[in-house]
Protein backbone atom coordinates (compact mmCIF):
# COMPACT_ATOMS: atom_id res chain seq x y z
CA UNK A 1 0.00 0.00 0.00
CA UNK A 2 1.24 3.55 -1.13
CA UNK A 3 1.57 5.94 1.69
CA UNK A 4 1.65 9.27 0.26
CA UNK A 5 1.65 13.24 1.50
CA UNK A 6 0.52 15.97 0.16
CA UNK A 7 3.61 18.56 -0.87
CA UNK A 8 2.92 22.33 -1.20
CA UNK A 9 4.48 24.06 -4.60
CA UNK A 10 7.80 24.70 -2.61
CA UNK A 11 7.87 20.92 -1.63
CA UNK A 12 7.30 21.88 1.61
CA UNK A 13 4.48 19.45 4.43
CA UNK A 14 3.80 23.05 5.39
CA UNK A 15 3.25 26.13 3.37
CA UNK A 16 5.80 28.25 3.86
CA UNK A 17 6.20 31.57 5.65
CA UNK A 18 8.84 34.29 5.13
CA UNK A 19 8.95 37.96 6.98
CA UNK A 20 11.97 39.66 5.34
CA UNK A 21 11.87 43.55 6.98
CA UNK A 22 8.18 44.88 6.61
CA UNK A 23 7.34 42.26 4.34
CA UNK A 24 5.95 38.88 4.47
CA UNK A 25 5.16 36.14 1.88
CA UNK A 26 2.99 33.53 2.63
CA UNK A 27 2.55 30.35 0.65
CA UNK A 28 -1.03 29.90 0.01
CA UNK A 29 -2.23 26.08 -0.10
CA UNK A 30 -5.74 26.31 1.37
CA UNK A 31 -7.60 26.81 -1.88
CA UNK A 32 -9.37 25.00 -4.28
CA UNK A 33 -9.43 26.45 -8.14
CA UNK A 34 -11.29 26.03 -10.98
CA UNK A 35 -11.27 27.82 -14.28
CA UNK A 36 -14.56 28.17 -15.72
CA UNK A 37 -15.16 29.22 -19.75
CA UNK A 38 -18.94 30.01 -21.41
CA UNK A 39 -19.38 28.39 -24.24
CA UNK A 40 -19.86 30.86 -27.40
CA UNK A 41 -23.08 32.86 -26.77
CA UNK A 42 -23.72 31.01 -23.53
CA UNK A 43 -21.60 33.79 -20.77
CA UNK A 44 -25.06 35.41 -19.76
CA UNK A 45 -26.64 32.37 -19.01
CA UNK A 46 -23.80 30.79 -17.37
CA UNK A 47 -23.39 33.78 -15.27
CA UNK A 48 -26.47 34.32 -13.90
CA UNK A 49 -26.27 30.35 -13.07
CA UNK A 50 -23.38 31.39 -11.35
CA UNK A 51 -25.28 33.96 -9.17
CA UNK A 52 -28.44 32.18 -8.62
CA UNK A 53 -26.75 29.28 -6.87
CA UNK A 54 -23.43 30.25 -5.28
CA UNK A 55 -24.31 34.33 -4.91
CA UNK A 56 -20.95 34.98 -6.97
CA UNK A 57 -21.36 37.77 -9.59
CA UNK A 58 -18.87 37.67 -12.22
CA UNK A 59 -16.22 39.75 -12.33
CA UNK A 60 -15.64 42.61 -15.39
CA UNK A 61 -11.96 42.54 -17.11
CA UNK A 62 -9.14 43.70 -14.57
CA UNK A 63 -10.99 42.99 -11.72
CA UNK A 64 -11.65 39.99 -8.94
CA UNK A 65 -14.49 39.47 -6.92
CA UNK A 66 -15.04 38.00 -3.41
CA UNK A 67 -18.46 36.22 -2.37
CA UNK A 68 -17.35 34.35 0.88
CA UNK A 69 -16.28 32.03 0.67
CA UNK A 70 -15.92 32.02 -3.14
CA UNK A 71 -13.64 34.83 -5.08
CA UNK A 72 -13.39 35.07 -8.85
CA UNK A 73 -10.41 36.19 -11.13
CA UNK A 74 -11.47 37.51 -14.55
CA UNK A 75 -8.76 35.57 -16.78
CA UNK A 76 -9.71 36.50 -20.73
CA UNK A 77 -12.91 36.84 -22.22
CA UNK A 78 -15.51 34.81 -21.00
CA UNK A 79 -12.87 33.25 -18.65
CA UNK A 80 -12.67 33.09 -15.21
CA UNK A 81 -10.44 31.22 -12.16
CA UNK A 82 -12.87 30.70 -9.30
CA UNK A 83 -11.72 30.30 -5.89
CA UNK A 84 -12.84 28.60 -2.64
CA UNK A 85 -11.44 27.10 0.75
CA UNK A 86 -10.03 23.81 -0.09
CA UNK A 87 -11.53 21.95 3.22
CA UNK A 88 -14.91 23.11 2.11
CA UNK A 89 -15.16 23.03 -1.51
CA UNK A 90 -12.51 20.29 -2.55
CA UNK A 91 -14.57 19.11 -5.39
CA UNK A 92 -15.00 22.80 -6.63
CA UNK A 93 -14.84 22.10 -10.57
CA UNK A 94 -17.33 19.44 -9.96
CA UNK A 95 -19.75 22.11 -8.08
CA UNK A 96 -19.18 24.70 -10.45
CA UNK A 97 -19.60 22.39 -13.55
CA UNK A 98 -22.87 20.74 -12.29
CA UNK A 99 -24.43 24.89 -11.60
CA UNK A 100 -23.14 25.96 -15.35
CA UNK A 101 -24.24 22.43 -17.17
CA UNK A 102 -23.80 23.15 -20.85
CA UNK A 103 -23.16 26.57 -20.72
CA UNK A 104 -19.57 26.33 -19.94
CA UNK A 105 -16.30 24.70 -19.05
CA UNK A 106 -14.93 23.80 -16.00
CA UNK A 107 -11.63 22.79 -15.25
CA UNK A 108 -10.00 21.49 -12.42
CA UNK A 109 -6.88 23.66 -11.97
CA UNK A 110 -6.09 23.29 -7.69
CA UNK A 111 -2.89 21.57 -8.19
CA UNK A 112 -2.03 23.37 -11.44
CA UNK A 113 -1.19 26.72 -9.71
CA UNK A 114 0.41 28.37 -6.93
CA UNK A 115 -0.61 31.02 -4.67
CA UNK A 116 0.96 33.60 -2.88
CA UNK A 117 0.07 35.96 -0.92
CA UNK A 118 2.48 39.18 0.10
CA UNK A 119 1.67 41.91 2.29
CA UNK A 120 3.26 44.79 4.21
CA UNK A 121 4.34 48.66 4.04
CA UNK A 122 6.52 48.40 0.69
CA UNK A 123 4.42 46.20 -1.48
CA UNK A 124 4.55 48.68 -3.97
CA UNK A 125 8.17 48.94 -4.12
CA UNK A 126 8.58 45.15 -4.42
CA UNK A 127 6.30 44.09 -7.38
CA UNK A 128 7.75 47.16 -9.04
CA UNK A 129 11.00 45.56 -9.00
CA UNK A 130 10.03 42.52 -10.51
CA UNK A 131 7.40 43.70 -12.73
CA UNK A 132 5.81 46.53 -14.90
CA UNK A 133 2.42 46.27 -13.64
CA UNK A 134 1.14 49.53 -12.35
CA UNK A 135 0.70 48.61 -8.87
CA UNK A 136 0.58 51.91 -7.79
CA UNK A 137 -2.50 52.66 -9.40
CA UNK A 138 -4.20 48.83 -8.89
CA UNK A 139 -6.85 49.32 -6.08
CA UNK A 140 -8.47 46.67 -4.28
CA UNK A 141 -10.45 44.42 -6.10
CA UNK A 142 -8.49 44.83 -9.40
CA UNK A 143 -6.67 41.98 -10.88
CA UNK A 144 -4.17 42.33 -14.18
CA UNK A 145 -1.94 38.97 -16.17
CA UNK A 146 1.69 39.90 -16.33
CA UNK A 147 4.94 38.89 -15.99
CA UNK A 148 7.36 38.17 -13.18
CA UNK A 149 10.66 36.44 -13.64
CA UNK A 150 9.68 35.60 -16.80
CA UNK A 151 6.43 34.04 -16.40
CA UNK A 152 3.25 34.42 -17.07
CA UNK A 153 1.11 35.28 -13.61
CA UNK A 154 -2.23 36.95 -12.27
CA UNK A 155 -2.09 39.85 -9.73
CA UNK A 156 -5.07 40.36 -7.35
CA UNK A 157 -5.12 43.33 -5.27
CA UNK A 158 -6.95 42.19 -1.92
CA UNK A 159 -6.03 45.32 -0.01
CA UNK A 160 -4.26 48.29 -0.64
CA UNK A 161 -1.07 46.86 1.49
CA UNK A 162 -2.15 42.73 0.04
CA UNK A 163 -1.46 41.33 -3.05
CA UNK A 164 -1.94 37.61 -4.03
CA UNK A 165 -0.04 36.15 -7.31
CA UNK A 166 -1.28 33.25 -9.05
CA UNK A 167 1.64 31.48 -11.42
CA UNK A 168 1.65 28.03 -12.81
CA UNK A 169 3.08 25.14 -10.21
CA UNK A 170 5.66 24.05 -12.16
CA UNK A 171 7.30 27.57 -11.31
CA UNK A 172 6.84 27.94 -7.87
CA UNK A 173 10.68 27.71 -6.68
CA UNK A 174 11.70 30.67 -9.49
CA UNK A 175 8.45 32.76 -8.54
CA UNK A 176 9.27 32.44 -4.97
CA UNK A 177 12.78 33.18 -5.01
CA UNK A 178 12.17 36.46 -7.34
CA UNK A 179 9.30 37.76 -4.14
CA UNK A 180 11.98 37.03 -1.89
CA UNK A 181 14.93 38.90 -3.39
CA UNK A 182 12.83 42.03 -4.52
CA UNK A 183 11.69 41.57 -0.51
CA UNK A 184 15.46 42.06 0.55
CA UNK A 185 16.77 44.74 -1.73
CA UNK A 186 14.09 46.73 -0.18
CA UNK A 187 14.33 45.78 3.66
Amino acid sequence: MHNLKAITPLRGVTPRLDHIGTISITEVVDQALASVAARKGQSAVMQQALADHIGLHLPEPGHAVIAAPFGAIWMGPDQWMITAPHDSHELLASEVKEIAGRSASVVEQTDGWCRFDVAGVGLCDLFERLSNAPVRTMAPGSAIRTTMEHLGVFLWRLADDHMAILAPRSAAGSLHHGLVAAARSIA
